[in-house]
């Protein structure tokens, strides 16, 4: 059987002990024909531990970070694989993990986009992603399919599902030529939301793939957000509307977010009196309402 070359692509900041075991991990994949590629975004970690430890791995060292859509874009720029597999370095992967994804790639005639079952890695037994609903129009809000359940089978069924999620992208290289790489305006958050949407609207589509797994780091109980999560989830919420929400529909999103979500968020942090998460709050929405020229998406020139 046709084995195609998988250009597996992660991206280390300042995690090379996460990278590391994700690494290790990999060096138990059954699949035969695989190229690991490394993204670092300007850690101040030296990286180079990644060539000692695993030579054959691909180290791209960026100048500057990139955040996730632009690491992620590095890596494809230097991939050679017909499939790309982006995976977020603070995962493990089951051995099968890129057989199980490319025959159900490989079966689906429309197929653009296929996500695994993702477990916590701290709870193996508690699910973080079997599938998604489509973000609303007018809230800009989405829902989880399993979201912290007890994985008992229930969601056993391959099937298109709406949203991926961005720990774990397995995407053939000609959907990528085809649509173009990820919308790095957004730096951190709802790039993979922006991605899925692109993906559907060229005519393809996502697939959860419970067939295999992935372990993902994520701590189940987040804890206070931090200053530039406060504001990336602000501004990129409402360019990722603005970028997927068309006239009319766009003028009930628009009243919705000025009317109920900008002043009940801005409410719950001052009653917290949390005034730095408040301004920070305000500014990625003004950020995000006049930033311009925010259809330009890179392509794959390869």
């Amino acid at each position: 059987m046709n084995k195609p070359l998988i250009s597996v692509i992660t991206i280390n900041f300042n995690g090379l002990v996460h990278t590391l075991d994700f690494l290790a991990s990999f060096q138990k994949v059954s699949y035969p024909n695989v190229e690991i590629i490394v993204v670092d975004n300007a850690s101040t970690e030296d990286p180079e531990e990644i060539h000692t430890k695993f030579p054959n791995t691909i180290l791209v060292k960026n100048p500057v970070n990139e955040g996730f859509a632009g690491g992620n874009n590095r890596g494809m720029e230097n991939a050679k694989g017909e499939y790309f597999f982006l995976i977020n370095n603070d995962t493990e992967v089951a051995p099968d993990i890129l057989d199980v994804l490319l025959q159900r790639m490989q079966q689906e005639e429309n197929a653009g986009l296929v996500c695994p079952k993702i477990l916590y890695h701290d709870a193996p037994d508690t699910i973080q992603y079997a599938g998604f609903s489509a973000i609303n129009p007018i809230t800009g809000r989405g829902k989880g399919k399993g979201y912290q359940e007890k994985d008992t089978g229930q969601y056993q069924k391959a099937e298109i599902t709406q949203l991926a999620h961005g720990a774990a992208m397995f995407i053939p290289k000609r959907v990528v030529l085809d649509i173009g790489m990820m919308a790095e305006l957004y730096f951190l958050y709802y790039e993979e939301m922006d991605y899925c949407e692109r993906i559907k609207n060229a005519g393809y589509e996502i697939w959860y793939e419970p067939g295999s797994f992935i372990l993902h780091k994520e701590s189940m109980s987040v804890g206070k957000n931090s200053l530039l999560k406060t504001y990336y989830m602000s501004r990129n919420r409402w360019l990722f509307l603005r970028r997927n929400v068309n006239w009319p529909l766009f003028f009930f999103t628009a009243a919705y977010y000025l009317l109920v979500a900008l002043p009940k968020n801005l409410l719950v942090f001052a009653t917290q009196a949390e005034w730095s998460h408040f301004k920070k709050y305000f500014k990625g929405f003004s950020d995000g309402l006049f930033m311009k020229n925010i259809r330009e998406d890179p392509a794959l020139n390869h």
